[in-house]
Parts: C-alpha cells; sequence; structure tokens
C-alpha cells in the first residue's frame, strides 16, 4: 500500500506561495490516514463477525440433524473402546424346552487389595474377616504387611457384602466389575448343567467358561459373540425335572439307598426331557472333585450318564425281541426253565421255581433268567453282540454331555457261550441308564434306532429299523403284562397303562464276586404301553425296603413304585391325557352284556 506522505513539499510550497499555513495540510492527511485505518479495521471485524455468524449457524444445524437423526433411529448400547485384548464376556443362557431360565448372568464385583496403598493393614485384616469368616485375619495381615503388591481377596462378592467392604474405608481396597455365572434353579438340573468357573482374569472382568455338563460341551458356542447372545435351549421341562428329582429324593431317603439316578426320555425323538442324578450338588458353588477314593462317591459323578452298572433283568426284553425278528420264537413259544442251568462249573438259577416250563410272555412276566438264558442260546453269541451293538451298548452314548465320551460299557474280554447267557439276564455286561433308556425307547418306538439328546432342535431323520414294528408291539404288549400280573404290580397308575421290567443285580466286590444284601435296582418303564410316548429309567443303589418282617430289596418293591409316584405326577405335566377303562394293547376283551 502506498502512504501519503503527511507534509508533501509542493504543497507546502504552494501553501506558503499563497500565504496558507502549511500544518493544516499535516492535519488533513494524517485525518484522512485514520478514517482509512478506521475503514479497515471495521471492514475485517464485521467479516469475522460473518465467518463467525456462519460457524454458529453451521453448528447448531448439525447439532439438529444428528438429534433428529437419533430421535428416528434404534437406541444402540454404547461401546467402550479399549486397547489390547478384552476378556470375552456375555455368555449366552441355557434355557429349558419352554424358554425358562436354567443358567444365565450376573453383573458383580471383585475385591482386591493393594497393600502399599493401605492406611492400617491390621484394621483392615480384622474388619475383612468379620465381613468373610472363611479368611484368616492373621494370613491376611502378614499378606497386607509384608511385600506383595496386589492381592486377589475375593474373585465376587454380594452388593451386601461390598457396602460392608466400602464403610472399612481404606484406600487400600479395591473392586472390579465382573460378571459370574447364575443359576437361578440351585441344583436342578445341576449333573446336566455342569457350571462354570473363571478362566483368564484380571481386575476389570473375567472370562466365564464351562467346566462340566452342557455348560463346557458347548462352551465355544456360548462364548462366540457371532451369536448374538442367542440362548441354548434344552429338550429338559423345568417342572418335569423338578417333579422328577423331587421323587427320587423323597424315594433314596426312604428307601435307604446310597445314591440314585433317572432319566426320562421321549421315545420318537430321543429328546431327555428330565435327568437327575443323586447325591446332586449346587452349580452356584460347585464342590471340589474328589482326589481319593471312588470317583463315584463324589456328588458331581453323574450316575445316569457316567455310572455303567449291570442293570440285571432289564435286559431280558433284548433278547426276547431280537429272538422274536429273527423268528426263532413267538410269544407263545414254551420255553424250558428247569432249573439250574449247569455250563461247566456254573450254575444259573431263578428267584423262584416257575415250573419245567413257561411261555415266552411268561419268561418276561416272571422274569426267569433260565428262560432268558435258553433264548439267548437260540440267537447265538456272534448275532447276539451284533444286536446289542446295533441298540448303542458297545460305545459311548452321544448326548451333548462333557462327560459322555468316557462312559463306556464295560464288556466282556471274551464273549463266550456263558456270556452270552449271563448278558440275556443282564449281568456280565454293564451300562448306563441313558444307555438302558435309549434300547428302550427303540423298542417302545416301533423298532427305529432312537439317537439321545439333551439339545432342542429340527426333527431328526428316523433312525434305521432295528427291530419290526410287530417284533417291539409284541414285546409292549409283555412289558404292560409285567405291570398288570408280573414283578412290576406296583408300576400301575390309574388313568395311565404303564408297561415295564424289573432289573435286580447283585452289585459286584472290587476284588471279584457278588455282594449278597447290596443290589442296584433297576425300573426301564413306557408309558402309556398301548402307545408309547415317552420311557423312564429308574435306578437305586443299594435300597432296602425294611416295612416288613424281613427286609425286601426287589426292584418290585424299592425301584416300582418310585417309578410309580413319578409318571402319577409327570404324565399330567407332559400333556398325557389319562384314560380309563379297556384299551388296545391291553390284553383285555371288553364284552357288552
Amino acid at each position: 500500500m502506498i502512504r501519503t506522505p503527511l507534509r508533501p513539499l509542493a504543497r507546502v510550497l504552494s501553501a506558503r506561495a499563497r500565504g496558507e499555513n502549511p500544518d493544516t495540510i499535516e492535519r488533513e492527511n494524517l485525518r484522512a490516514r485514520r478514517e482509512a485505518t478506521s475503514d479497515a479495521v471495521r471492514g475485517r471485524a464485521e467479516f469475522r463477525l460473518l465467518l463467525l455468524g456462519a460457524a454458529f449457524v453451521a453448528g447448531f444445524a448439525t447439532i439438529g440433524a444428528r438429534m433428529a437423526a437419533l430421535a428416528v433411529s434404534q437406541p444402540i448400547e454404547p461401546q467402550i473402546a479399549s486397547s489390547g485384548d478384552a476378556i470375552i464376556s456375555g455368555r449366552a443362557d441355557i434355557l429349558d424346552r419352554n424358554g425358562r431360565v436354567l443358567a444365565t448372568n450376573l453383573l458383580t464385583h471383585s475385591l482386591y487389595a493393594q497393600p502399599q496403598e493401605m492406611i492400617d493393614p491390621a484394621r483392615v485384616a480384622r474388619e475383612l474377616t468379620a465381613i468373610f469368616p472363611e479368611l484368616d485375619a492373621a494370613r491376611l495381615t502378614a499378606d497386607f504387611t509384608g511385600t506383595r503388591k496386589f492381592l486377589w481377596i475375593r474373585k465376587k462378592i454380594s452388593p451386601e457384602q461390598m457396602q460392608a467392604v466400602h464403610e472399612i474405608g481404606d484406600p487400600g481396597l479395591l473392586f472390579g466389575p465382573r460378571e459370574m455365572r447364575l443359576y437361578p434353579n440351585g441344583d436342578l438340573a445341576a449333573h446336566v448343567l455342569g457350571g462354570a468357573s473363571f478362566g483368564r482374569e484380571d481386575v476389570g472382568s473375567a472370562e466365564v467358561v464351562g467346566v462340566a455338563g452342557v455348560e463346557k460341551a458347548f462352551d465355544t458356542w456360548l462364548r462366540d459373540p457371532a451369536n448374538s447372545g442367542a440362548p441354548l435351549r434344552l429338550t429338559l421341562d423345568l417342572t418335569v425335572q423338578a417333579t422328577l428329582e423331587e421323587v427320587l429324593a423323597n424315594g433314596m431317603k426312604l428307601l435307604k439307598a446310597k445314591a440314585a439316578s433317572a432319566v426320562m426320555m421321549n421315545v420318537h425323538t430321543g429328546e431327555i426331557v428330565a435327568m437327575a442324578s443323586l447325591p446332586d450338588f449346587d452349580p452356584n458353588a460347585r464342590p471340589v472333585p474328589l482326589t481319593t477314593g471312588d470317583a463315584g462317591d463324589s456328588p458331581l459323578f453323574n450316575r445316569a450318564v457316567q455310572g455303567v452298572y449291570e442293570l440285571g433283568s432289564t435286559f431280558k426284553v433284548f433278547a426276547v425281541a431280537q429272538a422274536l425278528d429273527l423268528g426263532l420264537i413267538t410269544p407263545a413259544t414254551m420255553i424250558d426253565t428247569r432249573g439250574p442251568l449247569v455250563w461247566g462249573k456254573f450254575r444259573i438259577n431263578d428267584f423262584h421255581n416257575y415250573g419245567a416250563r413257561l411261555s415266552v410272555t411268561d419268561v418276561i412276566v416272571q422274569s426267569s433268567n433260565i428262560g432268558a438264558a435258553r433264548i439267548a442260546m437260540l440267537i447265538g453269541a456272534d448275532r447276539q453282540k451284533a444286536f446289542l451293538d446295533s441298540l448303542g451298548f458297545m460305545n459311548a452314548t452321544p448326548v451333548e454331555l462333557s462327560e459322555a465320551p468316557g462312559a463306556r460299557p464295560l464288556l466282556p474280554p471274551k464273549w463266550s457261550e456263558l456270556s452270552t447267557m449271563t448278558i440275556a439276564y443282564g449281568h456280565g455286561l454293564s451300562a448306563s441308564p441313558l444307555h438302558l433308556a435309549t434300547a428302550y425307547a427303540t423298542l417302545a418306538n416301533g423298532g427305529r434306532r432312537v439317537t439321545p439328546t439333551l439339545v432342542l432342535g429340527p426333527a431328526k431323520e428316523p433312525g434305521a429299523q432295528l427291530v419290526t414294528p410287530s417284533s417291539a408291539a409284541a414285546v409292549m404288549s409283555m412289558l404292560r403284562q409285567v405291570v398288570t400280573r408280573g414283578t412290576a404290580s406296583f408300576a400301575e397308575v390309574p388313568g395311565y397303562a404303564v408297561g415295564g421290567k424289573t432289573g435286580t443285580a447283585d452289585k459286584p466286590k472290587p476284588g471279584g464276586g457278588y455282594y449278597e444284601n447290596k443290589v442296584l435296582a433297576t425300573f426301564a418303564a413306557v408309558f402309556p404301553a398301548h402307545a408309547p410316548e415317552y420311557v423312564l429309567v429308574l435306578s437305586l443303589d443299594e435300597p432296602v425296603e425294611d416295612s416288613g418282617a424281613e427286609d425286601r430289596r426287589t426292584a418290585g418293591w424299592t425301584a416300582v413304585p418310585v417309578g410309580a409316584e413319578v409318571i402319577r405326577r409327570a404324565a399330567p405335566l407332559l400333556g398325557l391325557r389319562p384314560t380309563y377303562g379297556p384299551v388296545a394293547g391291553d390284553g383285555l376283551n371288553l364284552v357288552r352284556n
């Protein structure tokens, strides 16, 4: 910019020639310069105000547009950004078949200490033991006054405990938020659910991992964020499960049994609607596994799946079903039941003397060991072995539990003719109650193989036809007669035609041989017998019915009444309507006068 001189020489000389004051020129030029400067400053200020106003307008417009967009959008949970690998949380829920919660998550806190920040470690130790009696004050004091800079006190605490710790008021006590696994029904279905624990953890959060049952079997799926928190739905019915466990526990107590187990399964789909093993535990406070002694004595042991036992006379129906299918016998075929049946140095006897001959039906109804052994001899070892293999007795059950793959049946080292005879009446081969329930379901549904499952899903394709429908129907008729006139007479439930088979197996001694007064009593039932929908296998370990002059241990006196009570209470819950009067399959004829 060209600045005009305040006293230009030419104008000064001209003013002097005219007799004017040259200072006037300087004052006029100074005023003009100030006015020009003022105009320039005003112009810049106005321009800045205009820019600032435009910025405010744009800002308010942006905020308004964002508020409008948020108002019409779906709410979204805020996400916390963090550096490093985040510990996985948000484990999916587990539900029963009707959507009722079996396992879920609960927001809680952990308690830890930074001893170097503590003001009075001895007082903190005393007050912590008052809140958590299981802690040792002397040990805490030693830890707080030592060289440790970090110390876990409790991995999870309740809100009440958290408030009590707050009131101690020491800056060295700190809390960390975390999610814990909660089982709102306590010990209900404990062995199916299994339980969960903490895996990777820090003061801010912890990774919940399954340690047993379906929690472990589906651990990866339950923790997978790709599932968007979709729950795992089981085939269990919570009300039926509660009923089964209540009746089983009362029966176990009444009959002074050491333990008990039960499985209830849909015969068409293989869906397990209830499964129990007693004694049990609370998954919210899962006990420590046994390190010594028999694993079967632990409450963590799932006797329905992991326990493999000789299941006694419940096996007799398999020999009869196979022989019927092979055309070797009919229900009316007479079988030689004279005893004892001698094979080398071994003698096979019946519990009672049933006479010289029984029909095949009465071999089942009266539960003749000799009759079952003779039928098995008609079949032969190779065919018997192949048939039991097709029913699943040679392998672990494929049910979705982490414990299932290790529960393989115990087979004879050599499948001899003697093994063929003893296995026919349930000795010499050990299997789990779930194996037995699966095999009975196969016979009850018309002979198609069943695969047991605990996960609710789409209907599966029918299994292979292992037994003809006519042979399966004949076996169901026999099972119904076991209840109406045989060893399971206490299983009659008004309104529900129950069929079933008893099994009383002497318990083997660890060193060989069998106990005289220790048995495993089993009742395998189907209901309704004329059109089976469900199978129930219930076992009691070392039961005794002592209300009479002599102690009674057979399944007919122990397992059968308990099983009948389960069916009486569970059948209506399963939607089965009671029927009264003769129905097809009862073996009764309706006579009109």
